[in-house]
């Protein structure tokens, strides 16, 4: 099993942070699937002000490339990243076209 955890962050509008929210609190059944057919196993997203924090766990069949492609081919995942796109922005960091940037560990108990 491998563990990624995540950044990226939303408009810092109350209203657009609120529907994402709502967005969330329903994900459609449709991404659901997609995310475990892809192999993570375990997703939580946490959120402290605008920036939100993603942890993955995933099993032995998961990549990022496996999950990119699979996701390219996938209409209702296309219209979801779209729709979440109004909601979201990238980080400070990350580079042109990335939203969810992997985090570094530099600290484990």
């Amino acid at each position: 099993m491998n563990r990624y955890c995540m950044a990226l962050d939303l408009v810092d509008e109350p209203q657009l942070i609120s529907e994402y929210e709502a967005y969330h609190a329903d994900v459609w059944p449709e991404i659901k699937k997609s995310i475990t057919d892809s192999g993570i196993t375990s997703m939580e997203i946490y959120r402290a002000g605008n920036r939100l924090f993603m942890i993955m766990d995933t099993d032995a069949t998961f990549s990022f490339e496996r999950k990119g492609a699979m996701d390219a081919a996938n209409p209702k995942v296309q219209e979801w990243e779209q729709l979440m796109w109004k909601y979201q922005q990238a980080i400070p960091v990350a580079k042109p076209g990335e939203k969810w940037v992997i985090m570094d560990r530099i600290f484990s108990l």
